[in-house]
């Protein structure tokens, strides 16, 4: 299954083996594959051809001028990918999950990140021995050799002590978020998380950029207050009026007017990419089916369609179609709009969450199934935060679908 899954376009990592390869021949290889997997996590060792990366620097701005301006990407093994993926099934219902606000930035998180400690976490959490052997042998003598740079990729675990009422901690690797919902004013429970988190920080050997770290805002109230800042280190966090996580562009008003401005510029260079081949006579037809416009365009567009696609704006969605008919009109060939390729990916994403037992919505969507049919119940009767999600938008479409399948 999990071979199945690779991404054919993939390039090879460093010890060669093609990512076409694997897919294709999943079922011959499989076999192989799970007895050598095996071998690996009984003798708690990794090869080392599995842990060397090759890195290659892709430029953060259109003119780099020092390494500061590069982002360094991995090339790594796909066989040990998918064993990653392996043991990331067997790690996450050991792991709880929470949602919040302020955005943290560490200074070189991977490299710092403490072997020993994220052993002793794991075995708090009653990973098994072996396992926990096998990851420490993992995180340990990773040799890599730089096309340019260096690179970071592996994972935080952490914990603040126990789930507060109203202010929460988000834990995604390196990018880590407090959001606290403030009651008359009082943000002494949101203060405090914070400074747990801070605290945590320096126990674990993890420095915060504090001048990088960011506070966003969200007030609708009419008579609005003046909120102290918070003070990290010694260094007062700064407020923004929008911020860019795990790619989407988030702003205190909660539309998505920035994120489009930022998929419109995005979209518009890479346009001029796609414009520049079809000028040396490349067809549309090779450049479609050749990846180059799903990779490097649509990628772009459509990043976090799921996440944003149905609850855009009117002129939001015009605006990214338009760049989407500029992209039709240089290939000569008809695309997608914006909501036919949500649509299509969100009920892809609901599908998906309904075969995935250890993803947080995976009980509350089943909760939804209908003891008749393959349906699902409306999500009328969830909590506030739901039904401003994907869920509702998600949940018509698979019906339709279902419908659809059965006629």
């Amino acid at each position: 299954m999990e071979l199945r899954k690779i991404k054919a376009r993939k390039a090879a990592g460093p010890d060669g083996i093609s990512s076409r390869l694997l897919k294709t021949c999943a079922d011959q290889l499989c076999g192989i594959l799970l007895y050598i997997f095996d071998l690996s996590l009984k003798l708690g060792k990794v090869p080392q051809i599995w842990k060397t990366s090759c890195v290659v620097p892709v430029p953060k701005t259109s003119r780099p001028k020092d390494f500061g301006d590069y982002r360094p990407v991995a090339l790594t093994s796909h066989l040990m990918k998918t064993l990653e993926r392996l043991v990331l099934t067997h790690l996450r219902p050991l792991a709880g999950s929470t949602v919040r606000v302020m955005f943290f930035d560490f200074s070189s998180a991977f490299d710092t990140i403490q072997p020993a400690l994220l052993r002793d976490k794991m075995v708090c959490m009653g990973v098994d021995h072996h396992l926990s052997a096998w990851i420490l042998d993992y995180l340990t003598d990773r040799p890599q050799y730089v096309r340019t740079r260096d690179c970071e990729s592996d994972m935080i675990v952490c914990n603040t002590g126990a789930p507060q009422a109203t202010c929460h901690l988000q834990k995604f690797s390196d990018d880590s978020a407090i959001v606290g919902l403030i009651t008359d004013d009082d943000d002494r429970e949101y203060r405090g998380l914070v400074q747990n988190f801070v605290d945590w920080c320096q126990r674990s050997c993890l420095q915060i950029n504090a001048g990088k770290t960011k506070e966003l805002v969200v007030d609708f109230r009419r008579h609005k207050q003046t909120l102290s800042p918070v003070n990290i280190q010694g260094k007062d966090i700064g407020r923004v009026d929008s911020y860019k996580y795990l790619g989407v562009h988030l702003n205190n008003k909660l539309d998505w007017t920035n994120n489009t401005e930022a998929i419109y510029k995005k979209g518009q260079s890479r346009l001029f990419l796609l414009r520049r081949l079809r000028s040396f006579g490349v067809q549309g037809e090779l450049l479609k089916t050749f990846f180059f416009f799903d990779s490097v365009v649509a990628s772009a567009i459509f990043y976090g369609v799921v996440c944003w696609g149905s609850s855009i704006s009117t002129a939001d969605r015009k605006r990214l179609d338009k760049l989407i008919r500029k992209a039709s009109s240089v290939l000569g060939i008809p695309l997608d709009t914006v909501q036919e390729v949500g649509e299509r990916r969100m009920v892809a994403k609901l599908s998906s969450l309904l075969q995935n037992a250890s993803h947080p919505l995976y009980v509350t969507i089943t909760s939804l199934s209908s003891s008749f049919s393959h349906r699902l119940i409306h999500p009328k009767c969830l909590k506030e935060r739901y039904r401003r999600s994907f869920l509702p938008a998600a949940v018509r479409l698979y019906n339709q679908s279902c419908s659809q399948w059965t006629q």
